[in-house]
């Protein structure tokens, strides 16, 4: 445990998972050229990512069983492989038809990495140094998403669609090719037996963790601080920023950085927190939740095109939402016994992606609405106009505000459960500032 050893695997862990990201974030900057390529509404474009979430968000819970049985490695070099054929399939693809195929495979094999990878930490790290690498991994992942914003679209822009997405396919083949030969599941000398002897034991486990008021707190932190920025970077936000406010192409996508960039320098921060303050974790939450709302707020509300700064300050608190939305696998750790553990992050990395999915359908949805209104009363095509944006947009505050309400109602529960299986009182925060600043003060 903590060895050179274990370095090495999370080394190439991240990097299977980086590959992942790009896999996944590849339709955000090519929302354009699909619709150049393939043709048909907003509602048909947003089922290219769609599906992919759709598929991603159902494999969750198979797949942690699935780890809890064969284990994290042959979970990631399947999962890995799904990915490189879907890119492919993608690039190649002729017709919409056998593009949403090729979602479908890149969703189905995205699935595996992250949940597998958090696993593997768990396996080859122990201490406090754990929720610092969950936070790293999800950083060092998210670089996949500067790979897709930059070289990426410039491949686009200058070689064409199936170049640009065979490039990305040749970066999972590599991913494929480290996986298979430096990943273990676990060190040699950890002789528990941590996979389950069959699937019905696995699937019994499974059933355990869902039940857990921890695992299903973990559910709702990562469904409400994940989705935002999962929409925005995934399908809607280049197009918003394209079309809506009129940036250049390039601009836009370079823009799409800037939410990694956030995620970079704050994800080590929560990481620390969350380690220093388990007990704070929902705050830290709810705390980031609020932020992502009241930034939202001041980009719908803003009169005319909203100025560059209010956009950063978007991209910037998305970005925190990414490495928050890691806080949901902590509290699957800490209430879940190792065993167990593929099945109970596997229920907490449905949460966000199940928000994302119903989101970015609804956006879609609502702005063909508003378009089919405009055409219908005699005016010209604008799908993409900002104020049908503004008013798509704000779907997201009733998605968002139904997992907080569960949040707080997990939270209750859970709190309740620490209460009366370890004698831990977990005070309301203000009553907790108000101590220290007590003690403070006396000394």
């Amino acid at each position: 445990m903590n060895s050179r050893r274990s370095t090495l695997i999370f080394i190439i862990g991240s990097f299977a998972y980086l590959s992942a990201v790009l896999q996944r974030t590849s339709m955000g900057i090519a929302g354009v050229a699909a619709t150049e390529k393939f043709g048909g509404s907003a509602a048909i474009l947003s089922s290219l990512a769609v599906v992919q979430l759709i598929v991603y968000a159902a494999a969750q819970i198979p797949v942690g069983v699935l780890i809890d049985r064969y284990g994290p490695r042959v979970l990631m070099i399947t999962g890995t492989a799904l990915m490189v054929t879907g890119q492919i399939t993608l690039a190649l693809a002729p017709e919409i038809s056998v593009a949403v195929i090729g979602r479908i495979l890149v969703g189905a094999g995205d699935a595996t990495i992250f949940i597998s990878m958090i696993r593997l930490i768990s396996s080859w790290f122990s201490g406090p140094i754990v929720p610092l690498l969950s936070q790293w991994t999800g950083n060092i992942g998210q670089l996949g998403q500067v790979l897709s914003a930059v070289p990426l679209a410039w491949l686009l822009h200058t070689s064409g669609w199936t170049t640009a997405f065979l490039s990305a396919a040749s970066v999972a083949v590599v991913a494929l090719v480290v996986v298979v030969i430096f990943v273990q599941d676990r060190p040699r000398d950890v002789t528990e037996h941590v996979h389950a002897n069959s699937l019905g034991m696995a699937l019994t486990q499974l059933r355990h963790s869902f039940r857990r008021p921890g695992t299903q707190l973990g559910f709702w932190s990562h469904y409400v601080t994940q989705s935002s920025g999962t929409v925005f970077s995934l399908l809607w936000g280049y197009p918003f920023m394209v079309f809506a406010l009129g940036y250049e192409p390039a601009f836009a996508a370079g823009m799409l950085t800037v939410l990694v960039g956030a995620g970079l320098v704050f994800g080590p921060i929560l990481g620390l927190l969350t380690a220093r303050h388990p007990l704070r974790r929902s705050n830290i939450v709810l705390a980031i939740v609020t932020g992502i709302g009241v930034a939202w707020a001041i980009v719908l509300l803003w009169p005319g095109v909203p100025p560059l700064w209010t956009i950063v300050l978007l991209l910037v608190v998305l970005g925190i939402g990414g490495p928050g939305s890691l806080i949901g696998f902590d509290f699957a750790r800490t209430f879940n016994p190792q065993r167990s553990l593929g099945s109970a992050n596997g229920v907490v990395n449905v949460g966000g992606f199940t928000a994302s999915f119903v989101m970015m359908y609804l956006i879609g949805l609502l702005l063909d609405l508003q378009n089919g209104w405009r055409i219908a009363g005699g005016a010209a095509s604008d799908l993409y106009a900002l104020d049908a944006f503004r008013v798509a947009f704000t779907v997201q505050y009733l998605v968002v505000g139904l997992g907080i309400g569960f949040l707080v109602h997990a939270r209750r529960r859970t709190r309740r459960q620490l209460s009366r299986d370890e004698g831990i009182e977990v005070a309301p925060i203000w009553v907790a500032l108000s101590r220290e600043w007590k003690r403070r003060s006396k000394g």
